[in-house]
């Protein structure tokens, strides 16, 4: 595979905007980024050429006009292009190739909650793909230790309190790929279970409570780093019972999910978590299998789905159930309807649930010695071209 070099720019990396900028990609990783025509001496020759040319063994992208991210990453994320993560390595596949698309170039495979004995084969076909198929972060189990109460689209059947056996059952079936877990700090047993999840190395998100601030601070406290797609599956904001939103913008180390489609989550509401908790938002797609797929009836786990105008909503109870969105629309959204920063929007999409996961040292950033995923935008933030350690991915 040829070295690569992206040239004139706009460069957003590390919460900052950079013209006229460069970026060569070489043996999967990032070697070297820089200004103006010194893209020309980092053993590029001197052509200078437009996408597809060829300059000795480098190929030469000019990107004037355009902007240049790393890749997207997507930490919550269930399904897409008519296929969910629980039906397989075959339907993986298609959900990663469909978000590809739009700019996702990780993503942590998200499962809704299920039988004991399903979730934990679904746990080892994910761990078994980790190490195979670039794109695969891990699991993230999302129930099933949740609240009855804000259930939203989970199976009431299933929910259940965490038992030491069953942690353990989770951790040896993922074999150290389990990178997040939703549950409720309210449940009983749930105190253990955080201890247990943190030693192994995994991010705890809190969600799908009915857990008081002092519970939610609490289970920070105790090593819970994450707020499962803010604003839903939770009590909001009251001015006498702050609940667990208040408790992660007051916990400085919790990154805060974001589903910012215009459908979970009011603009207004969208631009104040920008505000409250600078630096900790990550935007996630909570995508069902709809997602970039069409209108009609779905399965959300053991639940039927019915999606209209790209809404989908429980069949029974109406409760909305994921979502279809993709990153892409993530980030326009944030930007064109909510007026977050274009840099601070991008931060959500990268570097932030880069961190969340543990992957802050080498994903989320274009910079020498990170992996060379990166997404060119137009000037209307629309996907051109996506590369995953330096291979581009989308074809005319």
């Amino acid at each position: 595979m040829p070295a690569t070099v992206i040239h004139s720019v706009l460069l957003i990396t590390g919460g900052v905007p950079a013209s006229n900028a460069w970026v060569r990609f070489a043996g999967g990783r990032v070697s070297a980024i820089g200004m103006g025509n010194s893209w020309r001496s980092a053993g590029t020759g001197e052509a200078a050429g437009s996408i597809g040319e060829q300059a000795g063994d480098v190929e030469v992208i000019d990107g004037s006009g355009a902007i240049l991210t790393p890749g997207f990453i997507d930490i919550h994320v269930h399904g897409g292009g008519g296929a969910a993560n629980e039906a397989g390595a075959e339907a993986i596949r298609r959900v990663l190739s469909t978000h590809r698309e739009h700019g996702t170039t990780r993503a942590v495979l998200s499962l809704v909650t299920g039988r004991p004995a399903d979730l934990v084969d679904h746990l080892e076909v994910i761990a078994g793909l980790t190490n195979s198929l670039p794109g695969v972060l891990g699991s993230h189990l999302e129930g099933p230790f949740l609240a009855d109460e804000y259930r939203g689209a989970h199976d009431p059947a299933m929910l259940r309190s965490p038992r030491p056996e069953e942690t353990a059952a989770m951790l040896a079936a993922a074999n150290g790929t389990l990178r997040q877990i939703t549950l409720a700090p309210e449940l009983p047993g749930a105190e253990a279970a955080i201890r247990a999840f943190v030693d192994a190395g995994i991010a705890v998100a809190i969600g799908h409570t009915s857990a008081t601030y002092e519970q939610a601070l609490a289970a920070f406290g105790a090593g819970a780093s994450i707020l499962t797609h803010t604003f839903n599956g939770m009590p909001g904001l009251h001015h006498r019972a702050p609940g667990p939103i208040a408790a992660a913008v007051d916990s400085p180390h919790v990154t805060l999910e974001l589903i910012n489609d215009g459908v979970h989550v009011h603009p207004a509401l969208a631009k104040m978590l920008f505000a409250l908790a600078p630096g900790r938002v990550a935007l996630i797609t909570d995508a069902m299998v709809a997602a970039c797929a069409h209108d009609g009836d779905y399965m959300l786990g053991s639940l039927p789905v019915r999606v209209n105008d790209g809404v989908a909503r429980l069949v029974e109870g109406g409760s909305i159930a994921g979502s279809t969105l993709t990153l892409d629309v993530a980030l326009r959204q944030t930007v064109t309807e909510c007026g977050v920063d274009l840099a601070a929007a991008v931060s959500a999409l990268t570097e932030h649930p880069a961190r969340a996961i543990g992957r802050g040292h080498d994903l989320g950033a274009l910079e020498p010695g990170y992996l060379a995923d990166a997404v060119l935008l137009d000037a209307s933030l629309h996907v051109k071209q996506v590369w995953v350690e330096g291979q581009a991915t989308l074809t005319d």
